[in-house]
């Protein structure tokens, strides 16, 4: 059974920093990938960054020069590291794994974790 496991979200000001850590039960190189999508209210969940098992790393245009996704394999932890975070920013951050299962990827997720971005 794969489990995600988000935490580090909360209310910062603008320009403040958060980390968020996603924590999978085994190894994260079980995943082919893991990353990070956000979902703000009345909106699309939408793809933040993901890291390979290569260790090759992909970012959507909004986040780039302020997010950095990393991990720690002996944690089993994807982090990402969120600086100059602007109100916009605000939404349901959810950890992501996606897994070759022989015929298709599957896509796992965890619960999610709210990040609030307001003065």
């Amino acid at each position: 059974q794969v489990h995600l496991a988000e935490s580090g979200g909360g209310l910062v000001q603008p320009g403040g920093s958060l980390r968020l850590s996603c924590a999978a039960s085994g190894s994260i190189f079980s995943f082919n990938a893991m990353g990070w999508y956000r979902q703000a209210p009345e909106k699309e969940r939408e793809f933040v960054a993901q890291i390979t098992r290569d260790g090759s790393i992909q970012y959507a245009d909004f986040p780039k020069g302020r997010f950095t996704i990393s991990r720690d394999n002996a944690k089993s932890t994807v982090f990402l590291q969120m600086n100059s975070l602007k109100p916009e920013d605000t939404a349901v951050y959810y950890c992501n794994g996606k897994l070759w299962n022989g015929v298709r990827i599957d896509d796992y997720w965890g619960q999610g974790t709210q990040v609030t971005v307001s003065s």
